[in-house]
């Protein structure tokens, strides 16, 4: 190995040490110490009655999953068979279609020191070429490709250390994979996004917003809001089948691009209740108009998007962020097909794209 090597290793070894603190102080200062407000005392009285009552983690052992085994790598996407395609299409009345995903953009609302940069080389990129003379575009993209805009989380985006620090045989992600076997600097090697199947499956819109407006940051989803937006919307808790996917519309999204301070700064979401009820149902994929789909700071200043590890690392269930509801609300169209297909990334930790609801 070579002086240059060394120093370029170094420098990526320092420069992700930096990315890492800055997220650390962001999550100490900003998320788990609750120095994001409630916004009124009322808020903080009820968030400390909501940990009072907030169910507890789940104990372990969490693997091998029950259902699909020690070797799965493809968690809840298990579900999407043949059987439940045919039975999420018989669903389709109207063949309208709903982009529910959001612009991609440098300006977009981003987590931490996250980046979204792209440039179209040369402008144009290439050409021309042939007595037709033609010439063409090439776009660039630097970016956490399946963590910034509307991004969907997989397999191996969020672990739980159990063992001591640094212990990388004993940090585990889904189904039990450590970061020994699965981290490396060039892609995960076992629970990448490649390994998710596409989802094609009945969804189902929880407009909290309609029955709880203008909920803050640190503000709990709970099941009894659930039940009170389904009873708005007139449908029912059964409705609600193994492997469909629930989404929840807080009104947090309406501050996209318009207030991204505010919206950075944290969020009302679904805690380890509603978690709990997702699992029971056994959906496939929960997903809301804001950035973590559940609530932060979490009510328990303990606790850090414990949601997140319940749900992806414990379950194998995904979750899909920064969606946009607005014209499925506008048309009272809570019950869809969910449609979407995880960009097939070797070893990426989520995903980008473009998922549509079709009703």
């Amino acid at each position: 190995m070579d002086a240059r090597y060394l120093q370029d290793k170094e420098e990526l070894k320092q420069s992700s040490q930096a990315v890492d603190e800055d997220r650390r102080a962001f999550l100490t200062a900003g998320l788990v110490g609750g120095a994001v407000a409630a916004g009124t005392l009322v808020a903080g009285v009820a968030n400390a009655q909501q940990v009072a009552q907030a169910p507890a983690l789940t104990a372990g052992p969490f693997w091998p999953h029950p259902k699909w085994g020690k070797d799965d790598v493809a968690g809840a996407s298990n579900w999407i068979t043949p059987a439940k395609v045919l039975d999420a299409a018989k669903w389709i009345k109207d063949g309208k279609i709903y982009r529910i995903g959001r612009v991609y953009e440098a300006g977009m609302p981003k987590f931490g020191e996250r980046a979204f940069t792209m440039r179209i080389p040369g402008s144009p990129t290439g050409g021309p070429f042939g007595a037709n003379k033609l010439i063409y575009h090439d776009e660039y993209l630097a970016t956490e490709i399946g963590q910034t805009g509307t991004q969907f989380d997989g397999l191996g985006h969020i672990g739980i250390q159990m063992g001591k620090d640094g212990d990388k045989n004993e940090m585990r992600y889904y189904n039990g994979h450590t970061e020994q076997e699965i981290g490396g600097a060039y892609g995960l090697a076992k629970i990448g996004i490649e390994n998710c199947k596409p989802f094609f499956t009945r969804g189902h819109l929880f407009d909290v917003e309609a029955v709880k407006p203008n909920m803050d940051a640190g503000v709990e989803i709970t099941v009894a809001d659930l039940r009170s937006a389904l009873q708005k919307q007139n449908m029912q808790e059964a409705d609600v089948k193994e492997g469909d996917a629930v989404f929840f519309n807080t009104g947090w999204g309406k501050l996209w691009n318009k207030n991204n301070d505010k919206f950075n700064s944290g969020e009302p979401g679904i805690g380890l209740e509603v978690a709990k009820w997702c699992i029971d149902k056994g959906v496939c994929v929960t997903g809301a108009d804001q950035w973590a789909t559940e609530v932060v700071p979490n009510p328990n200043k303990d606790l850090a998007f414990v949601v997140h590890s319940e749900l992806i690392c414990k379950n194998g269930i995904y979750n899909h962020e920064n969606l946009d509801f607005t014209g499925l609300i506008a048309d009272r169209k809570y019950q869809f097909v969910y449609v979407f297909s995880p960009a097939p990334i070797k070893g990426a930790t989520g995903s980008n794209g473009g998922p549509i609801a079709v009703t």
